[in-house]
């Protein structure tokens, strides 16, 4: 009875965000995605009788390809974002956009394993998929002390969606204990995978004879404050927005407060160097190249409270000395892995760029292990 009341509750959902849906489909960022999620455009469900993987975004889809390079066999990856879905397609020749819920029940077909990334807790993805005998997992599974008091507020929900999965391997300890409190079943804790799938450089810049400060993955207002509180003094300023359509307004920004002064400032998508005072980093897929290089990592998505912070793992494993704003809710079981960084508010992000020396460089905990998954995984 609770799958049908579900179901008409999502359909009516939809009829209400059909005219939102309809007016994203005008931004270009959506153009494939959009008409795949909800209205299955190019999407058909998986032929091949896979292990399914679904995962939400780049980062969580990084994170499983060490487990598919160790099953060495096909695989199907579902996703819900664009960066997703681009990075899956380096995985998988399988990729699909996951519908909405209410398609699943017919665009679900029988899998040898479900395996589901961190908090994709969706109740059809999982129901369906046990209906048709799917053993279901999921991992790398936490939950967030801000989502905590979200999720225990809907435990009977919660509950109903983990008698559908068969087996959970969670990041801590902590994260164990909410999980079997909100109805989890056969808990095993292995850390977190994501630090199986270190970083890597692609691109080896010469360091300058300067001190380097990189503010890694701002967002918008973050850049702003970054600025406003540097000075040339304290060493190069490289700027590597999280978006790439923020790219130009950010220059506009740099250009608007130095030009006409003895600041100088280049995009690096013009000038691959580091000479001028500033520079934009405007190329994707840079920042573990710029953060090998970098004294010091002011780590964004964390001056706001939208975002909830960025990776710390990527500049902690070079050794950067690293500091950050206080809202990282989503990154926290991340930075729990980190040893050595500073949680600041924005009025101090001044004070530890002049004062980097009082700074201890970052580093790396102990990594996860998905060797208890892949022994899982290949008993099918």
């Amino acid at each position: 009875m609770f799958k049908y009341i579900y179901l008409v509750l999502s359909l009516f959902i939809y009829i209400l965000a059909l005219p939102l849906i309809l007016l994203k489909l005008r931004n270009p960022k959506y153009k494939q995605a959009i008409p795949a999620k909800f209205f299955l455009r190019n999407n058909n469900f998986f032929k091949e009788e896979n292990i399914w993987f679904h995962t939400c975004s780049m980062g969580e889809t990084q994170a499983i390809k060490p487990i598919v390079e160790k099953l060495n066999k096909d695989v199907n990856i579902s996703v819900i974002t664009n960066t997703g879905y681009e990075k899956a397609l380096q995985i998988s020749k399988n990729v699909r956009y996951l519908p909405y819920e209410l398609f699943l029940p017919f665009w679900i077909k029988k899998q040898k394993a479900l395996v589901v990334m961190e908090a994709e807790l969706w109740y059809m993805l999982f129901l369906c998929s046990k209906s048709k005998g799917t053993p279901t997992y999921l991992i790398n599974a936490r939950i967030s002390d801000r989502s905590y008091e979200s999720y225990k507020k809907f435990s009977w929900f919660y509950k109903k969606i983990f008698e559908n999965i068969d087996k959970v391997f969670a990041q801590s300890q902590i994260d164990k204990k909410r999980l079997e409190q909100l109805g989890a079943k056969n808990v095993n804790v292995i850390g977190n995978i994501k630090l199986v799938n270190l970083p890597k450089i692609t691109n080896k810049y010469l360091k300058p004879n300067s001190t380097i400060i990189t503010a890694g993955s701002t967002h918008e207002g973050e850049e702003e404050l970054v600025l406003n509180a540097w000075s040339k003094e304290y060493g190069k300023l490289i700027v590597v927005p999280r978006h790439p359509e923020r790219f130009d307004g950010v220059y506009e920004l740099i250009k608007n407060k130095y030009e006409n002064t003895d600041i100088t400032f280049h995009r690096f998508s013009q000038n691959e160097n580091f000479n001028s005072d500033i520079i934009l980093v405007d190329i994707m897929g840079e920042l573990n190249n710029i953060y090998e290089i970098s004294d010091l990592v002011i780590l964004g998505g964390s001056f706001i409270k939208s975002a909830g912070g960025h990776n710390p793992i990527e500049p902690a494993f070079y050794n950067t000395k690293l500091i950050s704003g206080k809202t990282i809710f989503n990154q926290k079981s991340l930075f729990e892995c980190v040893n050595d960084y500073k949680l600041i508010n924005e009025d101090e992000i001044e004070y530890y760029m002049k004062n980097i020396d009082e700074l201890k460089k970052s580093s790396l905990g102990v990594k996860g292990d998905i060797n208890p998954i892949l022994e899982e995984l290949e008993k099918l």
